[in-house]
């Protein structure tokens, strides 16, 4: 590229006050009819004058001659009043853009999934069930177990529902996970379990069960606040899609549970989500912005949780606190009345304490609500008794050969435990893929969305206010151009490509998480994955993952499941006695 003359160049005072007059994306207005015409338009009252236009260039990648800057000024500036008429238009905060991304290429018919068809059904084998003398006892059941304590009658949703009621308001403050506890709505709908179940009305395995929800699904009367203190006293009039279809369930919700704020990291206005296998550190807390249903999930607070996925929010923080979390594929799980981080790549999935239980809550929340238009009706099959022996298999080798010597050791036994349960390993690896270049995609669909608090300046009352933080990326992803957006999305196709070609080869793959190459890879394709307790390291636990094709989350289930039945991490616990 030719140099421009040494005259024209900014000072590096003069070049930051330019910018400050502009917004990259106004860069590519249409010339005005004046142009078109060949007359020049008038200069008065020019909002950004030809000087911005230069400095800016440096932004946008192109270099312009000053006949063409020229040129392009008045276009730059005739936008401005499409801006400013857009800006007055009452958009509501759960308006998605008329666009939609669908992980599955077009022309690809999805596989109705490989385990002989069959549909979710009966487990393979009943649950162990637990000896108890106390509900108490029963705080760390799984729902598998649970299910049948209730569906016999042996223990009462209400005596369920007071036990984890109970459990929240003693250790729910020490973890710091809990924003509202809906204890009256609880109540009401486990005494109405009661009723029905006592009849003969048994809904299903959900029927009875307490649950936890990210705070970021909108529950109609109760706050909903995202985590953010310019939406702390938010109440929403209507309930999202999975609060409706856990509720037709016979689901008992028991509380709105902390997430990092406006989904980022474990702080919200009220401090950091703790871990409960480390309480009293505050540095990390639960990690990722589905902190507060791992940790309740993890510390015996609720039978299960829900929280959603971008680029990690569910696999890391229930890696970080020894449960199990499925992301499933983008669109199984309508978003409507969740809050939007990004349109094309927030995933809604289950944070539970067993494999199966993801698959029953899973079944309870999946398919289309006509609402949102990104969910596709693709059945989700799961036999939880296909030989594993049967499925290909690959493992990122690569992956687990890094890092220290306990790390090695820790992850060799793992994979020695899936080829003792009869799974057949080949190594693989993963499309080499610069997918760090895509990440703009998320941060200019998150500025996007909160672009309001933005501009109104509300996002100065967010606690966190460093580089990272939310309120400084969504002013500096204001000065992403539409152009690279665009060409970021076009680049993630080839991508899509890439993983298609991938996994027409492997029913599943495995990988070490949540720190794989592989998460950000199939969170930008949509892909769905399983982590699952695997050892622990120092005093956290440390989790193993298993990613299927596109509406296969059975795969990677079963494939979890025969590790998690082979190993006996399925029985670890935190100590919870710090109340």
């Amino acid at each position: 590229m030719r140099k421009k003359p040494q005259s024209q160049k900014l000072e590096r005072r003069r070049f930051i006050k330019s910018l400050g007059a502009i917004t990259a994306a106004g860069l590519a207005g249409a010339a005005s009819p004046f142009e078109a015409a060949g007359q020049p338009r008038p200069q008065q009252n020019q909002r950004v004058t030809q000087e911005a236009v230069h400095a800016a260039e440096q932004i946008i990648g192109i270099e312009l001659s000053g006949a063409e800057e020229a040129l392009v000024l008045g276009g730059v500036n005739r936008n401005f009043a499409a801006y400013d008429g857009l800006r007055k238009i009452d958009v509501p905060l759960d308006t998605e853009p008329a666009i939609a991304f669908h992980p599955g290429l077009p022309g690809k018919k999805q596989p109705k999934g490989r385990q002989n068809g069959k549909k979710i059904g009966k487990h393979a084998r009943k649950p162990e069930m637990p000896h108890y003398k106390t509900v108490e006892e029963l705080a760390f059941c799984t729902v598998t177990q649970l299910a049948e304590l209730v569906r016999t009658h042996k223990v009462s949703p209400v005596e369920l529902t007071r036990m984890y009621i109970s459990r929240l308001k003693r250790y729910g403050p020490k973890l710091n996970c809990t924003i509202t506890l809906t204890e009256e709505l609880a109540l009401k709908q486990a005494a109405q379990a009661e009723r029905e179940i006592k009849h003969g009305k048994y809904r299903g395995p959900l029927h009875g069960m307490p649950w936890g929800a990210k705070d970021l699904f909108a529950t109609k009367g109760i706050p909903t606040t995202w985590g953010a203190e310019p939406y702390r006293n938010q109440v929403i009039d209507y309930d999202s899609t999975v609060v409706e279809r856990l509720r037709e369930a016979g689901a008992v919700l028991v509380a709105k549970l902390s997430m990092g704020a406006l989904a980022q990291g474990p702080r919200w206005f009220g401090g950091v989500t703790r871990n409960p296998w480390q309480p009293d550190e505050d540095r990390q807390g639960s990690s990722g912005s589905s902190a507060g249903p791992a940790s309740a999930t993890a510390a015996g607070l609720v039978g299960f949780s829900v929280g959603t996925e971008t680029l990690g929010s569910i696999v890391s923080p229930s890696s970080r606190c020894g449960v199990v979390g499925l992301r499933p594929t983008y669109g199984r799980i309508s978003r409507h009345g969740a809050m939007a981080l990004s349109w094309t790549m927030d995933k809604i999935g289950p944070i539970c304490r067993g494999v199966e239980d993801c698959a029953l809550a899973l079944k309870a929340m999946h398919g289309p609500d006509g609402r949102d238009i990104t969910v596709e009706d693709e059945p989700f099959n799961w036999n939880a008794n296909h030989p594993v022996a049967s499925m290909r298999i690959g493992y990122l080798k690569t992956e687990f050969d890094q890092g220290n010597d306990e790390r090695k050791k820790m992850y060799g036994a793992a994979l020695d435990a899936l080829r003792g349960a009869g799974a057949k390993l080949e190594p693989i690896e993963l499309p080499q893929f610069n997918t760090q270049n895509l990440r703009i995609i998320l941060s200019a669909e998150a500025a996007a969305a909160f672009d309001d608090i933005t501009r109104s300046g509300a996002v100065k009352e967010m606690s966190g206010q460093e580089p990272n933080d939310w309120p400084n990326v969504f002013r500096t992803s204001r000065f992403i151009p539409a152009v690279e957006y665009l060409r970021a999305q076009r680049a993630r196709t080839l991508l899509m490509r890439e993983m298609e070609k991938l996994m027409s080869k492997w029913d599943v793959f495995v990988s070490p998480a949540p720190n794989s190459a592989s998460l950000i890879v199939t969170n930008l394709t949509g892909h769905p994955a399983v982590c699952v307790p695997c050892g622990m390291q120092g005093e956290l636990p440390q989790s193993i993952m298993f990613t299927s094709g596109l509406y296969d989350e059975g795969a990677a289930l079963r494939v979890a499941l025969e590790f998690e039945r082979a190993t006996k991490w399925r029985t670890m616990r935190p100590k919870v006695d710090w109340a």
